[in-house]
């Protein structure tokens, strides 16, 4: 296939451009900088330049195509306050791309989230579908991302091979900037590795590259309409992952209470302390996909995380 990918030289993407190529599929990146379009032809991709705000630029490339992945969302944005205004951009572009596919049974999977699916339960491919909609909890801009899943799912009905791939908050390896990186560099400036209250909420995480191969399976044949989910660890106690980060930097492990939460972790504090474990079991009886690469903990102990930033 003729694939084409937003977000293709990102965390995700820059593992998901490789696992398709090396599938023999023929890959047309996304790319907003002169560095990330050198990255994807070194990668062995084709470069469009432009952004998820050019819709002529998503709708022309979708329409040369046999397929798209969307997997560029405005994090800066968003975990800057802007939620919502990234949401609005994410579904501009989501509706654009669906536009450009009507009709066509050409696959188009976007990249969700699975954090806050089910608080305190495991959560399911099933769970907060177009059927359910979504609790209380839920704040505003979370909620639109929910509303563009929805309606990436919805394109099913007008004749698009849609699917959305459910990401937990963890996806790790080496190179990762996010979550478990922030966790990190926390602790190193704190002098303390902390978790929250009694640390045995949990977290589900993937690998990286275990992320990029379900990508590519759906890709080739998840059914239209489906929610996929790409779990490995099912829930990871961050008490936990406070342990051998505190291990690894000899740093005291501690508990920070709820109300010193925000004090302590910053941004990270809100959603720190979720207990929001998740399952993909429908996932793998449904495509075969079955993680190979380390599971959280054993990719901490590795230390790559770890390594001196100022070196």
């Amino acid at each position: 296939m003729r694939v084409f990918v937003t977000g293709a030289s990102g965390w995700i993407g820059s593992a998901v451009v490789p696992e398709l190529i090396g599938a023999g599929h023929q890959v047309v990146g996304l790319a907003r900088s002169d560095a990330s379009a050198a990255a994807l032809t070194e990668a062995g991709a084709e470069v469009r330049l432009g952004t998820i705000d050019d819709l002529d630029i998503l709708r022309g490339a979708a329409a040369e195509s046999d397929g798209v992945i969307h997997l560029a969302f405005k994090h800066d944005i968003a975990f800057s306050g802007g939620f919502e205004s990234a949401a609005d951009a994410d579904r501009r572009a989501i509706d654009t791309f669906g536009e450009a596919l009507a009709g066509s049974d050409r696959p188009f999977l976007i990249a969700s989230g699975a954090l806050g699916l089910k608080p305190g339960e495991v959560g399911t491919e099933q769970d907060a579908q177009p059927s359910s909609p979504p609790s209380p909890h839920w704040a505003p801009g979370p909620a639109k991302r929910l509303a563009n899943a929805h309606a990436t799912a919805a394109l099913a009905e007008r004749g698009v091979r849609s699917s959305v791939v459910r990401l937990p908050p963890t996806v790790h390896g080496d190179g990762d900037h996010g979550f478990l990186a922030t966790m990190v560099a926390i602790a190193r400036e704190k002098g303390v590795s902390a978790y929250i209250g009694d640390g045995a909420n949990r977290w589900p995480a993937v690998h990286r590259s275990d992320a990029a191969h379900l990508f590519r399976l759906a890709l080739e044949s998840a059914p239209a309409g489906s929610t996929l989910h790409a779990i490995a660890d099912e829930g990871v106690p961050i008490r936990a992952v406070a342990e051998v980060i505190g291990r690894h930097l000899d740093l005291p492990v501690v508990s920070i209470s709820p109300d010193d939460a925000a004090g302590h972790f910053a941004w990270l504090g809100g959603f720190l302390g979720t207990d929001s474990p998740a399952s993909s079991t429908w996932t793998r009886e449904l495509l075969g996909w079955q993680p190979t690469r380390p599971g959280l903990l054993d990719d901490l102990d590795k230390g790559h995380y770890f390594a001196d930033p100022s070196a």
